[in-house]
């Protein structure tokens, strides 16, 4: 009966249980280290554009012409292999971009930063941006499609009502490259006296905006220093 039972325990270990189950080589701890360090095999750009010849075409007049395929959809080189039995990662997250985009004062200048919780917080950067050709198909004309945290502030102070363009004063190019060509912005205590100053609705500033002594009120302080214009109750 012993033996009838040893044969069966035998039978069971080596015959029917798939060896995967049973190597202590796929469940040791350091499986994971070992999958680290197999070697990473890229197909190359070049192995992209075989198959997708019109994404290529695209990507090498834009921004990213640069950017490998693989920077961000993992290296493929199985993929290039065998087409349907990998796919390739396409980031969706917006996470992912500001790893690249987000503001870094060591990038240089002119290279496209973003606040990730201010810009269009609500949507994923590819609601906007086609990766292959990144600049927005259509250029935002609302300065919330970018400003939303700062639309967000003004919306419930006393300056709601304020356009934007009456304290900015934004060229063209901005809405296309915004860190490339700046919107003014108020240098002098005179500007906020337009609207603020002792007198001003005579000149036809709104007769609801609170009025001070320009002179008086703050002594040489900016007016910002103490006021946030786009939430402009006083601050200590």
């Amino acid at each position: 009966m012993i033996g009838v039972l040893a044969a069966l325990t035998l039978v069971t270990r080596f015959v029917l249980i798939p060896r995967s189950l049973v190597s202590t080589d796929l469940h040791w701890a350091a499986a994971t280290q070992r999958e680290a360090i197999k070697p990473v095999k890229f197909a190359g750009s070049t192995a992209c554009q075989d198959c997708h010849e019109d994404v290529a075409l695209k990507k090498a007049k834009s921004f990213h012409r640069a950017l490998s395929c693989e920077g961000c959809h993992a290296p493929a080189a199985r993929h290039a292999d065998d087409p349907t039995a990998v796919k390739p990662p396409a980031p969706r997250d917006r996470k992912f971009c500001p790893v690249c985009h987000a503001y870094d004062p060591s990038r240089p200048t002119g290279f496209p930063q973003i606040n990730p919780t201010a810009h269009n917080p609500l949507k994923p950067c590819v609601s906007c941006h086609n990766p292959h050709d990144p600049v927005p198909p259509k250029v935002p004309r609302e300065c919330a499609a970018c400003h939303g945290q700062i639309e967000r502030s003004k919306a419930v102070s006393s300056h709601a009502l304020v356009a934007c363009t009456t304290c900015h004063k934004a060229p063209e190019q901005h809405r296309r490259a915004p860190r490339s060509a700046l919107p003014s912005k108020p240098e002098t205590r005179d500007f906020c006296a337009t609207c603020h100053a002792q007198g001003a609705e005579a000149r036809g500033a709104p007769k609801e905006a609170p009025k001070v002594d320009v002179a008086a009120h703050g002594g040489r302080n900016l007016c910002w220093e103490c006021h946030y214009p786009h939430l402009p109750e006083g601050r200590l």
